[in-house]
């Protein structure tokens, strides 16, 4: 039995991140329901970083074997990216979008909780595996916040509404992300020298995620080469999350992926 209760931090998080979006929502100028949306925000970023210090030390090992795992993980950084983002460029939307996706992901969590076994295999006893995972999953939080502002731009042009949007942030979000999925692909091959004995083999995860790079990458030569084509920006965008959600989820389910040297576990 697990000695702390992993549906009670999650589920602690969830509200907070809830409470404190709420505050944001109709704070307005008043002074003291701001400290409470920030409070109530960070606060829920508190736990979940506590939560995953429990269980590494409880397991004994980094939490990131699992899908469930790397989904705290996601979870944890894709607040804080939000409430970031905010603070420097004071977009309250996208500090509530980050909020939501987090609650999606934990709440996923508590719909297949993880069992939470201390077994470490030992592909992944390297000493890379654990900055390939965070630099990853992390650089995925970044490329998640930017797609969120590529999919309002999207609703912004389809629906004609009338919203303030700035795509020089997704732009910044994809820089930032491209530079720590670049460090996440070197560690990568590291680990794989160090786990198979090769720095690359074409597995069906090591595919996705090249194809995932070349996407951002495209994003960022087209939007040098044609500034003005927002609207194709966008869409270049979005698609490219979809490939960085294969990579992630999609490929444990192809036919492919049943011998994949990085299926650890559902």
């Amino acid at each position: 039995m697990m000695p702390i209760n992993p549906f009670s931090f999650t589920l602690a998080a969830m509200i907070l991140w809830a409470v404190g979006m709420f505050f944001f929502m109709i704070a307005g100028e008043k002074r003291s329901l701001k400290v409470l949306a920030h409070s109530s925000y960070l606060t829920g970023i508190a736990v979940l970083v506590v939560f995953m210090w429990l269980l590494w030390d409880i397991l004994e090992r980094p939490p990131m074997r699992t899908l469930g795992e790397t989904r705290l993980w996601y979870a944890m950084f894709l607040p804080v990216i939000g409430y970031a983002t905010y603070l420097r460029w004071d977009y309250k939307w996208i500090l509530h979008y980050s909020g939501f996706v987090a609650i999606v992901f934990l709440s996923i969590n508590l719909i297949y909780p993880d069992n939470y076994d201390r077994d470490l295999m030992p592909a992944l006893q390297s000493v890379w595996f654990i900055p390939h995972v965070i630099v990853y999953i992390f650089a995925y939080a970044l490329l998640a916040a930017s797609a969120i502002v590529a999919v309002k731009g999207l609703l912004i042009h389809f629906f004609n509404w009338k919203m303030s949007w700035n795509m020089q942030l997704a732009d910044n979000l994809v820089y930032l992300g491209l530079g720590f999925l670049t460090l996440g692909l070197l560690f990568g091959a590291l680990w794989g020298k160090e786990a198979w004995g090769h720095y690359w083999m074409w597995d069906p995860k090591e595919t996705w995620a090249f194809l995932t790079w070349i996407g951002y990458l495209a994003y960022i030569h087209f939007r040098y080469h044609k500034p003005k084509m927002e609207q194709t920006a966008m869409w270049i965008l979005a698609i490219a999350f979809i490939i960085l959600l294969i990579a992630w989820f999609g490929v444990n389910y192809l036919p492919s992926a049943a011998n994949s040297v990085h299926t650890y576990s559902s």
